[in-house]
């Protein structure tokens, strides 16, 4: 004779064998509410904070029951408008109305007059409602129906909103995007009312069936941008989605660049610019950024600042920043250059004070260069790293430090400590961070061509950083644009901004369905 507990665990196996993460298939229902209920138990017993709550409703006892996760749920919302909604609000029905609900109205009824939830929907599979139930939801199972109500009562413990960190502005809004999908795509909502603003979620990650957003407007993006985003975000095929950073690199375009191809912000007022310029964010469920595409390279040099600013303003500090885009790469190998190969460049008498300054040095240039810019890096890495108060401090007083015992021990010379702090300064005002670590890296390679061939070695690494970018591609748009090819309708926003008044036109390499942004 069988043993009735193995018999239960064999089933139990076979459930779960039949919805691994990797296969798509649909368990049905049946329609007795204990069947159900031990389907679920299947997957969710182990699982401690899983509930399984069982009662009765109606004169006939029909039997319920309710499964939900402790900690994803609102518990007020699930006592007040589901459990005590379905025993009370049943029961005032049939004495109202005299009549009885049985088994085969149960659900209809229960449906339409009992749930007091806006959100509701109906799962005819045991993967339905188990995705249900470990998004947040609850699943209200029935006796008698071979369907289940998915009951939104969402109420986890969430981070609200919050000034962004690492896009700071002076001017324009202090809100962020937090952990949140829903709360982020309010916030977009709030800012762009139009009704053909769309915004489009699927679910990424075999295990984590992680919600991935995609938000437009339609009759501004161009159609065949839509069908690549979506081709691209469809193609995903990974165990679990944590961050949009994840996406980030499944989507682009090249991986063997350093240069991002895709613009990450936490701003909720940028990422509504670009949308509006005909561009498509992306946002990702428990993370705090937005990714926009299409992108060009000089998109990373604008700050929100740019646009709320007089635009005499915005197109000095635009200049400045392109300034520091080439101190933050070049200014280490120029130097390494001049005074290993070319002093003539220089001042005769400049020339004679670096020349007494290193007198001391026991290294060549390149190796000071390198020891000091490396140095700058670990600090830059450990004030990351470290709690927020100690690590500014660690920054400052720790280059001060190093920078004077160097200097004193004669380690380095005091010329190398000015082209590393102007190198340093130059690469915090670009306000883009992961632009930022991009042009920090490349310094290096243009350091060792300049101690390789002088000036010669920084024009050819310059050379060679240009053609690159050429190459690159942003979901089908060049990322040189407007430079690279010339577009002179584009041209007016890429070094300055011009005044608001003339900007009448979306970017044309976006290739937007309508181009007009204001009256001609």
């Amino acid at each position: 004779m069988k043993n009735p507990k193995n018999a239960e665990a064999i089933d139990k196996n076979n459930l779960k064998s039949q919805l691994k993460a990797e296969e798509k298939v649909d368990i049905i229902l049946s329609s007795n509410m204990q069947e159900n209920l031990e389907k679920f138990k299947a997957f969710l017993e182990d699982s401690t904070d899983a509930v399984f709550r069982e009662f009765y409703i109606g004169i006939n006892r029909i039997p319920c029951a309710i499964v939900y996760i402790d900690g994803l749920i609102d518990k007020t919302t699930v006592s007040n408008q589901i459990l005590k909604s379905l025993t009370y609000q049943i029961s005032i029905l049939e004495t109202n109305t005299q009549r009885t609900i049985d088994i085969k109205n149960a659900f209809d009824e229960i449906k339409a007059y009992a749930v007091t939830i806006g959100d509701i929907k109906e799962a005819d599979s045991l993967d339905e409602g188990v995705l249900g139930v470990l998004s947040g939801d609850v699943a209200v199972i029935i006796d008698g129906s071979s369907k289940l109500l998915i009951v939104s009562a969402r109420g986890w413990p969430t981070r609200g909103i919050s000034e962004p960190q690492a896009e700071t502005v002076i001017r324009g809004s202090h809100e962020g995007f937090s952990e949140t999908l829903r709360f982020n795509t309010a916030l977009l909502r709030r800012r762009c009312k139009d009704p053909n603003f769309t915004i489009k979620t699927i679910q990424l990650g075999r295990r984590s069936k992680t919600d991935v957003a995609y938000a437009y407007i339609k009759g501004i993006v161009n159609p065949g941008l839509v069908e690549e985003v979506e081709r691209r975000l469809n193609s995903i095929d990974i165990d679990a989605i944590l961050d949009a950073g994840q996406v980030e690199q499944l989507i682009q375009d090249s991986y063997i660049t350093p240069f991002p191809q895709v613009q990450v912000t936490e701003r909720p007022d940028k990422t509504i610019a670009n949308i509006v310029e005909g561009r498509i964010a992306i946002l990702v469920d428990n993370s705090p950024y937005a990714l926009i595409v299409p992108v060009s390279f000089y998109q990373f040099l604008q700050s929100p600042d740019d646009y709320f600013e007089k635009w005499m303003f915005s197109s000095i500090m635009r200049v400045m920043r392109w300034v520091a885009y080439f101190l933050t790469i070049f200014t280490p190998g120029i130097y390494i250059a001049v005074t290993s190969f070319h002093p003539g460049f220089i001042p005769t008498s400049l020339a004679i004070s670096i020349a007494a300054t290193r007198a001391t040095v026991p290294f060549p240039v390149f190796i000071e260069a390198t020891l000091m810019e490396i140095t700058f890096e670990l600090l830059m890495e450990a004030g990351a790293r470290l709690p927020k108060p100690i690590g500014s401090t660690i920054g400052i007083v720790g280059g001060i430090i190093i920078g004077d015992a160097s200097v004193r021990a004669g380690i380095t010379s005091p010329i190398m400590v000015i082209v590393v702090a102007i190198t340093a300064i130059a690469s915090f005002a670009i306000p883009t961070y992961s632009v930022s670590i991009t042009l920090r890296l490349l310094r290096f390679p243009v350091m060792v061509a300049a101690a390789i061939s002088g000036i010669y070695g920084v024009i050819l690494s310059f050379l060679t950083i240009n053609i690159h970018m050429v190459t690159l591609k942003s979901f089908g748009m060049d990322y040189m644009t407007p430079r690279a090819p010339i577009r002179y309708e584009d041209m007016k926003d890429f070094l300055i901004r011009p005044p608001i008044q003339t900007e009448k036109r979306r970017p044309i390499s976006l290739l937007p369905v309508d181009m007009d942004r204001q009256d001609q």
